[in-house]
């Protein structure tokens, strides 16, 4: 969507008029549609043909044997390298082609099981990040308002002694690290070491605001939190309901694998509040008002359980408490309070429960248009509970398809750095933290004295509450001190909500250090001129430049929980330094830097500077992380997956015969990537696991149940499945339990460990047991899950709301039904904070007076998260170049504005937005939408001076959550943007 075209742009004069006719010409020769493999079969292009190398080539196949081709005469290296692209969370992989160290060209690969050679706008264009001109070049320090050059020596010697005095003046906790889901998943893991190993849990990253209700609410009905199915295998699906999913512009390649579903019959239906590009392939549209899933998503049940649509034989077998949900939704959510609450009627509703119903295996696709809410764990499990009672869990084509945002923000989630959990969701319990000092080599006692006293334990705050961290009052904070250092490591401040309290809170603190490869929205927010009270003098910025992941290598883990394994593309730039250096060496200047690495091989990087070898890093996250099975993906087998991407299926992604030629590893029924979980230790060979709790494949085979993870009785009922209920294959015919040392005995099977695993694996569980033995026996020996084989919740007794309530946003036009539907009792000392809900709530329920539109934001195909990152590539700064808010025809008339007027979106913050009008039916009359990734203006003010020189973004504009309002999720703190309220006026000038 281009408003409008500024060709005098710097955006634009920078495309060069010959390389875009060469790409003309290049994309006309392209020949008829064809399997992209085929095409290359057919061919016979080789890395020394295809187009000229002034083009961009679309064609040319990527061979390991032809790394390194010199040119004649040896003056010119050629090598291809292939990574993945550094966008959303396909997964998409590159072939980058480097001559003499210079990233000259990219092509997609065609041999990728997930992409099939396809790019969108931001993967064709991903070359820029790591070349582009305006990157974060050096260190900088604010001084006098403007960001200043220094050495790298100045800035950590400056940063690490200012921690340290804080650390000594108000302990651990006044420090909060925002990580980064750019990070691959070895520096996320790094990164929850190294907060851990300083003494605070008091850590975070963009998961918490995009999918951290995704995570609560799936883990908590059926075992993990994340993507149940994949991509790929949409395409065995026969209908598929998106809720609150845009992927078309969020996950473009994705959908190339929901319209080849289309081709084979698949029913789509999108339901939305807004007319979307995704919608605008469904074959049914449903617009419903923005926060009201549960009532449309009941609604929908109400007439599968009418009907008799439901699968009793799943529900009996592999279901707890489905008759109490029935119970709830055929008395409360009748078609006329459906229609009532979500606006959607009762024939419209039935339509979709019947195709859904008689198009199985069907599956749900969300996004964050389900989760940014302060009911979102509440909406997923709704989504959940649909898909329960169908018994599309489990099965191929159905599933729970949850898109993940980032390109890695899946593994920093799984490994990284949560302020609840250990790596790999291990928790915060003494026993958790011995399993994770002895996998470290780091003394148990000496990592607890770190910490301040009863902390350890302790959850640490949310990133999307680290402002009120700053700001409350320090008697209402469950810590010594309020938040006084702060990193943004790889982290964008505008993705976040209440963006007037986040630049008080910015200039309070003492300390923030921005870590990253773009100075990002912080480095403006922070220089630009605030309220004189909210400054404190004695506070120090620094902007320190890392690396993109094209200038080092790792693994990162796509939302279908593949692991693919990046090249290092090119050598860090200008004086950037990897992500994994720089945690290193603030670490040996705060004094556990023998500690970080301990088991690390140390390699030279940046100017002959030490870092931990990222291979050695993976090696301890198999060595640790059973609990979801990141123990199986060793970096020999995931890099022969990425040199024979070939021999695997586009639909199942197993591996079809194939021998990795350069290590003689045997691919054959692999399934792409591994993904986790990948159980035991490598050399198990489990091929990982392409849809979780699937009892049609043997556990060796990628097949699996749901977990017994809450208990195994409930209200006199078993929670383990029933008898008859097992995966294919298993001794066990029954439900049973998680393993652990004492079962293994008391079924007889201790005597198969070896000598060396009794030792090892006495007294532990198949999580903790560091020999990895349990799952060896149990999986390979006796066909049943270390996990156990239980039922799935349909009711959630430990959360706010057991079955799914629908509550109104706490700022909603519609005060009839906050009377209806209120929301949550005020909570204290919630992750550390007091949190209100109903207070806000009832002080403005009839803020639709003043603000009667509902405004909602979401994503643009061009850009993406934050947007620094793309709104400083020229290539994609051009297709995009003004913020906007989308209007209906009618709401603009009212008011007085015409299509591309500048006008005022107001909110109740007190924040006023300049930015263009866009007039479309997209929208319903009381809804608005804007795009989030815009940043650089604030309240009609460009920011372009208080960014450092040379490094602003190509295009700027007023990010939407400088104006969004108070709310958060009632288990995970996730941040509410989907649904608050606005008024919009025509700009006077």
């Amino acid at each position: 969507m281009l408003l409008t075209r500024k060709t005098s742009s710097a955006a634009a004069t920078s495309a060069s008029p010959t390389l875009v006719h060469s790409l003309a010409r290049g994309l006309s020769r392209a020949v008829p549609t064809m399997d992209r493999r085929a095409f290359l079969r057919r061919s016979g292009l080789g890395l020394g043909a295809g187009l000229a190398a002034s083009q961009l080539t679309l064609v040319r196949k990527a061979h390991a044997a032809d790394a390194t081709k010199p040119a004649e005469g040896g003056s010119t290296k050629v090598e291809v390298k292939r990574t993945v692209c550094g966008h959303c969370s396909v997964g998409c992989a590159i072939d980058a082609v480097v001559e003499n160290g210079v990233w000259v060209r990219q092509e997609p690969v065609f041999d990728s099981p997930i992409n099939l050679g396809a790019h969108c706008a931001k993967g064709a264009a991903v070359r820029e990040h790591g070349h582009g001109e305006y990157r974060l070049k050096y260190p900088m320090k604010l001084v006098g308002g403007k960001y200043q050059r220094i050495t790298w020596d100045q800035a950590l010697n400056e940063i690490s002694a200012k921690l340290l005095e804080i650390r000594k003046q108000s302990g651990p906790d006044a420090l909060f690290v925002i990580g980064s889901s750019k990070h691959n998943n070895e520096q996320a893991y790094l990164l929850r070491k190294w907060v851990s190993l300083w003494g605070t849990n008091n850590c975070d990253h963009q998961a918490r605001i995009c999918h951290s209700t995704t995570v609560a609410g799936v883990a908590n009905t059926w075992g993990y939190g994340a993507m149940t199915n994949s991509y790929n295998d949409m395409q065995n699906s026969k209908a598929a309901l998106y809720i609150g999913s845009n992927a078309a512009e969020a996950h473009p390649v994705s959908m190339l694998h929901m319209l080849h579903a289309k081709e084979n019959g698949c029913k789509m239906i999108v339901v939305d509040p807004r007319f979307t590009r995704t919608a605008a392939k469904a074959d049914e549209y449903v617009r419903i008002r923005s926060g009201t899933d549960i009532p449309f998503l009941f609604g929908v049940l109400y007439h599968v359980f009418k009907n008799g649509w439901e699968d009793k034989k799943y529900i009996e077998d592999r279901v707890w408490g489905m008759d109490k949900v029935r119970e709830e939704v055929l008395a409360k959510w009748t078609p006329d309070k459906v229609q009532e609450v979500c606006g959607v009627d009762e024939a419209t509703c039935y339509k979709v429960a019947e195709i859904m119903a008689k198009n199985r295996p069907s599956t749900v696709v969300w996004c964050m248009g389900q989760t940014q809410h302060t009911i979102g764990n509440a909406m997923v499990r709704a989504s959940c509970i649909l898909q329960l009672a169908l018994g599309n869990i489990g099965v191929s084509g159905g599933g729970a398809n949850i898109f993940r945002g980032h390109d890695n923000v899946q593994g920093a989630t799984d490994v990284g750095p949560n302020p609840d959990s250990l790596p790999g969701y291990y928790g915060l319990a003494e026993g958790a933290w011995k399993h994770f000092a002895a996998a470290w080599g780091v003394d148990f006692e000496w990592i607890k004295k770190q910490y301040a006293p009863g902390m350890m334990t302790k959850s640490g705050m949310t990133v999307s509450r680290w402002v009120d961290g700053v700001l409350e009052k320090n008697e209402l904070i469950d810590q010594d001190s309020n938040l006084r250092a702060l990193f943004f490591w790889g982290h964008a401040p505008n993705s976040q909500t209440r963006g007037l309290d986040m630049k008080r809170a910015m200039d309070k603190l003492d300390l923030l250090v921005v870590v990253d490869p773009f100075p990002s929205a912080t480095a403006a927010m922070a220089a630009m001129p605030g309220k004189p009270e909210d400054l404190n003098p004695n506070r120090s910025v620094y902007l320190l430049p890392a690396c993109t992941q094209f200038e080092t290598s790792g693994s990162c883990t796509a939302s279908n929980r593949s692991l693919q394994w990046r090249e290092k593309v090119i050598e860090p730039l200008w004086e950037s330094r990897t992500d994994h250096m720089i945690m290193y060496q603030l670490a040996e200047k705060l004094g556990f830097g023998k500690e970080l690495v301990k088991n690390y091989k140390m390699v030279k990087g940046k100017g002959g500077m030490l870092e931990p070898e990222t291979e050695s890093i993976l090696r301890e996250i198999n060595r640790s992380v059973w609990t979801i099975g990141y123990t199986g993906q060793s970096p020999e087998r995931l890099k022969a997956h990425m040199r024979n991407m070939h021999v695997f299926d586009v639909k199942t992604l197993k591996a079809n015969g194939g021998v990795d030629k350069e290590t003689g590893y045997q691919l054959d029924g692999d399934y792409f990537g591994l993904p986790w979980p990948c159980y035991g230790t490598p050399e198990l060979k489990h091929p990982g696991s392409p849809n979780l709790y699937d009892t049609s494949k043997h556990v060796m085979d990628g097949g699996g149940n749901f977990r017994a993870n809450f208990g195994v009785e409930r209200d006199g009922v078993s929670l383990l499945a029933a008898d008859g209920s097992y995966s294919k294959g298993a001794d066990i015919t029954t439900g049973y339990p998680e393993f652990d040392h004492v079962l293994l005995k008391k079924l007889g099977w201790w005597d198969e460990l070896t000598d060396e695993e009794k030792k090892a694996a006495e007294g532990k569980n198949w999580k903790t047991d560091p020999s990895g033995g349990i799952i060896r026996v149990t999986m390979k020996n006796h066909g049943c899950h270390p996990f156990g084989n239980a039922r799935a919740r349909a009711v959630v007794w430990n959360f706010p709301d057991p079955i799914p309530q629908h509550r109104e946003p706490l700022y909603s036009p519609r005060a009839d039904l906050i009377e209806k539907y209120p929301t949550h009792d005020d909570k204290m000392a919630f992750w550390r904070l007091p949190t209100l809900y109903k207070t806000v709530q009832q002080q403005n329920k009839d803020i639709g007076k003043t603000f009667p539109l509902i405004m909602t934001s979401g994503r643009l195909v061009e850009y993406e998260g934050g947007g620094e990152e793309t709104r400083s590539n020229p290539w994609l700064a051009e297709l995009q170049q003004e913020m906007f808010v989308e209007i209906h025809p009618a709401a603009a008339n009212d008011r007085g504005i015409r299509n591309g007027d500048a006008v005022i979106v107001k909110t109740p913050t007190g924040a006023q937005l300049r930015v263009r009008a866009l007039v479309t039916e997209r929208v319903a009359r009381d809804t608005v939408f804007l795009p989030f990734h815009f940043s650089g203006h604030w309240q009609g003010v460009d920011l372009l001076r208080y960014y450092p020189e040379g490094a602003a973004p190509v295009v700027r504009g007023e990010a939407v959550n400088t104006a969004t309002t108070y709310g958060y999720d009632s288990v995970t703190m996730m941040q509410e943007t989907k649904t608050t309220v606005c008024q919009i006026e025509k700009a006077t000038a």
